[in-house]
This record gives structure tokens, C-alpha cells and sequence, in this order.
């Protein structure tokens, strides 16, 4: 087993570390997300907390870690004899991103099910994770079908596996630990409020802090052991603290001005539900007892705001997190109670049982403490068994000035979009094999049954009448006797799926001078929020294709982050000409490149312009003919006609034609326009039925 890297060893990140030690010190804090840009050591941090967790004591034998002192009466293992039992470390359980469902959740052997009667069931990761922690690198990246499972686990604090009616059920209480790189999308809101607390991590700045994070990781690949024997000491130290915290958590008191506190605080940033109170109660709590105190001061109930509230203050993926501090000073000062002690008495802060940071980390051939206030965020590497995802570009977007073919004094500045709005559905025609989504067609693992085919692979969905149809004609050359049918692996049917996949969403947009007029452009911003908006609700991936000038480029290259799309969005300018057919090939390069890398997945191509093409020999036979390449490859199109006033040129639906696509006005991309549409005639029948009457 290999030697995970020291956690006081980990440069800074205050505000990580703790986050984790407070989970260590009171597990019903729910875990920690942590959002970060890549190579900061998200999961070098998250992994060295396994060496400070306190031993469990299980139950000798039982693959579901069960308590000796409570056994679940419901193990698959049991029932289990009272007993000491036997102690062990506790588990920081890994879920890769790829894993599969019967990977995450135990795999059940329906062929002796069906023949046998038996329940043989293999355990899956979230027994292994029961009692311990359940790690998601790139949680944001997740399958929705595994996201489901793990809201299910959490929830009941149980998993079940049923297939065909045979049942199998296993405790399973974790802490789910996951990290993100925000660029690469966001959560969905259902998981996002699952865990506890939220930290953001950015790398130092500090030249130093940079230098000692390179000699500290150069030193423990040189040699993992004797770097871990090295700081032996301070993590003997932490593990101490832990214990000693776990142990004075019971006695500590959350008193009735902390409780208003926290009450007052959600309600005045507008969290949805209770279970942000909850947490914050418990996390105030948990500081108290890190701090050595038994009573929760107003600070614990500002750290356990500034930690469990700001990935429940989002309204939409384009908010970005975060907590008005100022804000939230008003409120704690404005229910400040009564009975909380003197910050400078014997329990305060500065007293003999304050002090909630972590130890310093200093080693012993370290003289620097990088851990000081100012130096926290941490430059690290991530382990070299993290997943690395390919991520996408996160250079800032580039300034008019530095725009190809954009300069010049018909540019206008950018301008502010319109509010979205809830938009029509455009879906892909025909049907699919790609990433589980909301938006088209496809096979898929989860949804409605459409037939059976035999396994390729593992068999994961039982289609049973096809099974036993397999099964029927064999049973008298099979010996059968009695009433159990003899059912051979060659007789298992998989069922086949119909379900709805994402698809990749590539943006092209005109931010040409025929585009420029302010309000014109307000609105045409606002249609693509909306869409983007729409895109990150059906799990889709989007790009950005914009042509103005003389020519055109990928303002965004196809990611899962949407936000990352509208902050492109936010900062177009328009102006100059329009190169509708450079738009047009620059995306069907991007199309190209991404069918080589995800071939699964199709794309929807959504040209947003008023079909004006200048500039150039002929630009509008330039642009019908790039269009035509994208219709010639089955690319499924659909054209947002931007033209306003009173006369109309009808170019757009020309565009859509060339690419044997669908055009679609700004206002009849308004969903609600057919919802009010459907009102208007049923009142209408409404009032003629009255009248007859």
C-alpha cells in the first residue's frame, strides 16, 4: 500500500483542512465539496485524512462493517453474535468516476437467484464506505444515474438492490467528500445540498508559498516513507487533537442565542429547507469542541455560516458562490444574545481553551510556517492517480482590442443580456446511444423498456419474461423436475432501454454590426442564456462559436460548464462584418474534433444571427455553401432568427434550409408563449360553452 501524503504536511488551505477535520471530529457535519482549480491539491488533502480518522470496531468477518455493539439486524452477513468485536482503520473509499452502477452499489448473481433461490450478492462501494468516507474525485462530472444512487444512500442511510424482485439491503452511513474544477461544470442542486460544508481553493500567489510547495512534494516523491516519517510527529499530534475533540463533543452547549443566530442567518440568505441549520448547528458545535470550549461562541456560528452556506446560496449554475460577509456580520450582531462568553474571558478565543485554527506546520528541518495567515492557498499536485480529466481552457476572455479582425471603430462595447427565460424544447431527431441526459432520444441504461437482446458483457438489467421464454423449450432436454424452471446463462436476456441522452450544444453566434443595436443585442443575449440555461438543466455540453470582423473563433470550446459559456457570453462585444461562413466552419471544426473524441454523442447546432452574410467575394453563396457541408453530415441544426422590424428579409430561413435544419423566431423560442397560447383557446372554448349554457 503506498504512503499517502502527510496531511500537516499539506502547504496552507486553511479553510480545506479544517473543513475536513471538523468531519473527522463530528461525522453528522454531512462532509465537505471542494471547488478548485486544477493541480491544487484537492486530492492530495482529501486522501492523507484517512490516516486521521480513529479506528472503527467491526464486526469479525462481516463485509458490511457492521458495529458489534449495534449490529444491523438486516446485514446480509448476519445475524451477528454479540461480542467485542475487532478494530480497523477506517475506510477513505474512492468512486471513479466511470465506475458502474453494480460496481457502486453490490452485484446480485440473478442466475442462482432464479435457479437456486440464493442471494448472492457481492458488496459494492458503498458498503465499503459504511462507517467511513466515500471520496468522488470530479463529482461534477458523475453519472446522473450514480448521482441518484448516492442521494437514495444518503438519504435512508441504506442501499438496496433489487433486480426482478430479488432484494438485497445493507446499511451504508458515509461522508461524502467529493472535488471539482467549477470550469468543468456544476452539481446538481440535489447533491450540491447533500454535503455539509463547501470550500473554495486557489492557488498561492506568494512566490514562497510556491517554492515550499515544490520542495515538500519533490521531497516525498524522492522518498514517500522517510518524508511521512518526518512529520510523524505533528500527525501523531493532529490524531490527538481529534480524539481529544470527538470526546468533548457531547458536552458541548449550543445555546439558545447561538440557535437563533443560526436561524436568523439562513433566513436572511433565503437557503432553501431546514437542512442548512442543521448543519450549521452541528458545525458550530464541532469548532466549539476543536477549540476545546463547551459552549458555541458568535465566531463558531460565523465560520460555520462562511462553511456551510455558500453552495446553498445559488439560484442558477451562473451564480457564483459565495456569502455577503458584511451581510452576515449585521445578522449575528443583530441577535447577539446575552449569554455569549467574553471573547477575552477564560473560554474566549484568546483564553486558555481558544484557538480553532490547525497546527502550525512546522517540521522538523522546516524552519517557515507557509501555514500563516496570508500564504493559505496551496500550489500542490494532485497524487498522480487522480483522474485527470482533460479540462477546458480558462484563459480570460480576450478584450476587443485583441479580437482577430475586431478592432476598428464600428466596434461597440459589450452589453448585458436580457433575464432568461424557460425555453421550447430542441431536441436531436432520431435516436441515440450517448451520456445519460434530458434531452433526446437514446438507448439507454435507465428508462422505459423497449425489448430484450442477449448480454454483451455483464448483464445489469434482467429482462425476466424474455429469460424465461430463452428458458421454456429447453427444460425437458435439462432434466427438470418439480416446479423450479432450469435457467442456463445462455437463457439471460438483457433489457433493452429507451431513455433520454445529453447532447454537445455548439453555439454560433453573430456579434457582427448588423447584430450591434443595443436592445437588439440585449435580447439576443438573453435567447442564449436561456438556452444555456436550458442546456445545463438537460446535462448537456455546450461550446461557443462566434464570427464578427473578418473572421471567426471558439470563444469557448465544448465543456460541461455552462457558466463558463455565459461568462463568454457576458463579454462579447459586437461590430464590423459578417463572416456568417467562417462561423460556419469554425464550427464544423470544432463538430469534427469532438465526434473523434466522444463519437457517442451528437451535437445540436444552434446558429443564433439574422442570416445577413458580408465581406468577402460572394459571402452569401460562401455561407449556403458551408451550411450545406453541415446538412451533408446529418449535423440536426436549428437557426434563432434575430431579425426585428417591421419588413423582413426571410435570410435565416434561407440559413435553415442550406442546413436542412428547423429556424426559430426569439419570440417563438419562449416556451410560454405556446403555454399561454393553450390557455387562451381553452378559456375561449370555456366562454362558448357558458354562453350555450
Amino acid at each position: 500500500m503506498s504512503t499517502p501524503f502527510p496531511f500537516t504536511a499539506v502547504v496552507g488551505m486553511d479553510d480545506l483542512r479544517l473543513a475536513l477535520v471538523l468531519n473527522a471530529v463530528s461525522p453528522a457535519v454531512g462532509g465537505v465539496l471542494v471547488r478548485g482549480e486544477k493541480g491544487t491539491a484537492k486530492s492530495t488533502a482529501v486522501r492523507a485524512l484517512s490516516a486521521l480518522l480513529p479506528e472503527l470496531r467491526v464486526v469479525p468477518g462481516c463485509r458490511f462493517s457492521c458495529d458489534p455493539g449495534a449490529p444491523d439486524p438486516g446485514c446480509p452477513d448476519g445475524p451477528h453474535e454479540p461480542g467485542p468485536g475487532a478494530a480497523r482503520a477506517a475506510r477513505v473509499v474512492e468512486l471513479p468516476v466511470g465506475a458502474s452502477e453494480d460496481r457502486l452499489v453490490g452485484a446480485l448473481d440473478i442466475e442462482r437467484a432464479l435457479s437456486e433461490g440464493v442471494k448472492a450478492f457481492e458488496p459494492g462501494l458503498l458498503a465499503d464506505a459504511h462507517r467511513g468516507v466515500l471520496y468522488v474525485d470530479e463529482v461534477n462530472l458523475l453519472h446522473d444515474h450514480l448521482i441518484d444512487v448516492l442521494l437514495d444512500a444518503a438519504a435512508m442511510g441504506a442501499s438496496y438492490v433489487e433486480r426482478e424482485g430479488v432484494s438485497v439491503r445493507h446499511a451504508a452511513r458515509f461522508l461524502l467528500v467529493g472535488t471539482m474544477n467549477p470550469e468543468e461544470g456544476e452539481l446538481r442542486p440535489q447533491l450540491l445540498d447533500r454535503f455539509g460544508l463547501t470550500v473554495e481553493v486557489v492557488a498561492s500567489r506568494e512566490p514562497e508559498s510556491r517554492v515550499e510547495v515544490v520542495r515538500r512534494r519533490l521531497a516525498y516523491d524522492d522518498d514517500p516513507a522517510a518524508f511521512a516519517a518526518r512529520w510523524a510527529g505533528e500527525e501523531t499530534a493532529l490524531r490527538e487533537r481529534i480524539a481529544t475533540a470527538r470526546a468533548l463533543l457531547p458536552e458541548v452547549r449550543l445555546g439558545e442565542a447561538a440557535l437563533l443566530q443560526i436561524a436568523a442567518t439562513c433566513a436572511a440568505f433565503e437557503v432553501d429547507g431546514m437542512r442548512a441549520d442543521i448543519v450549521m448547528a452541528r458545525t458550530a458545535t464541532a469548532l466549539a469542541a476543536w477549540a476545546g470550549r463547551t459552549d458555541v461562541l458568535a465566531e463558531d456560528v460565523r465560520q460555520a455560516a462562511l462553511l456551510a452556506l455558500p453552495h446553498r446560496r445559488r439560484r442558477n449554475p451562473f451564480d457564483a458562490p459565495g456569502l455577503d460577509e458584511e451581510k452576515l456580520d449585521d445578522t449575528l450582531e443583530e441577535y447577539k444574545g446575552d449569554d455569549d462568553p467574553d471573547p477575552d474571558g477564560p473560554d474566549g478565543p484568546d483564553g486558555p481553551g481558544g484557538g480553532g485554527g490547525l497546527p502550525p506546520q512546522r517540521g522538523p528541518e522546516d524552519p517557515r510556517d507557509p501555514g500563516a495567515p496570508g500564504e493559505s492557498p496551496s500550489g500542490q499536485d494532485d497524487t498522480p492517480d487522480s483522474t485527470g480529466t482533460e479540462q477546458p481552457e480558462s484563459q480570460p476572455a480576450p478584450q476587443p482590442q485583441q479580437r482577430a479582425g475586431g478592432a476598428g471603430a464600428g466596434e461597440q462595447a459589450a452589453v448585458g443580456a436580457t433575464e432568461p427565460f424557460r425555453t421550447k424544447t430542441l431536441s436531436v431527431p432520431g435516436l441515440g446511444e450517448g451520456a445519460t441526459g434530458r434531452r433526446s432520444r437514446a438507448r439507454t441504461e435507465h428508462g422505459r423498456t423497449t425489448g430484450s437482446r442477449r448480454p454483451r458483457g455483464a448483464l445489469t438489467k434482467l429482462h425476466l419474461s424474455a429469460t424465461v421464454r430463452a428458458a421454456a423449450p429447453h427444460q425437458r432436454a435439462r432434466g427438470r423436475v418439480g416446479t423450479g424452471l432450469v435457467v442456463r446463462k445462455d437463457d439471460l436476456r438483457q433489457a433493452t432501454r429507451e431513455g433520454r441522452e445529453g447532447n454537445l450544444v455548439l453555439f454560433v453566434v453573430d456579434a457582427s454590426g448588423s447584430m450591434a443595436a443595443r436592445q437588439r443585442m440585449s435580447a439576443v443575449k438573453g435567447a442564449v442564456l436561456s438556452l444555456l440555461l436550458d442546456a445545463y438543466q438537460r446535462r448537456d455540453k455546450v461550446g461557443l462559436v462566434t464570427f464578427r470582423g473578418k473572421e471567426a473563433e471558439v470563444a469557448l470550446p465544448p465543456t460541461s460548464s455552462v457558466d463558463a459559456a455565459a461568462a463568454r457570453l457576458e463579454s462579447l462585444p459586437t461590430g464590423g462584418r459578417t463572416p456568417l461562413a467562417a462561423g460556419l466552419l469554425k464550427a464544423h471544426d470544432v463538430l469534427r474534433v469532438e465526434r473523434m473524441r466522444d463519437p457517442a454523442r451528437r451535437p445540436l447546432l444552434l446558429v443564433v444571427t439574422d442570416g445577413r452574410a458580408t465581406g468577402g467575394p460572394d459571402p452569401v453563396a460562401l455561407a449556403a455553401r458551408a451550411a450545406r457541408l453541415h446538412a451533408s453530415e446529418g449535423t440536426a441544426s436549428v437557426v434563432v432568427d434575430c431579425e426585428t422590424g417591421p419588413v423582413r428579409l426571410g435570410l435565416a430561413g434561407a440559413l435553415a434550409r442550406d442546413l436542412d435544419g428547423t429556424a426559430i423566431t426569439l419570440d417563438e423560442l419562449r416556451a410560454d408563449r405556446l403555454a399561454g397560447l393553450v390557455r387562451d383557446v381553452q378559456q375561449a372554448g370555456d366562454e362558448r360553452r357558458g354562453r350555450a349554457a
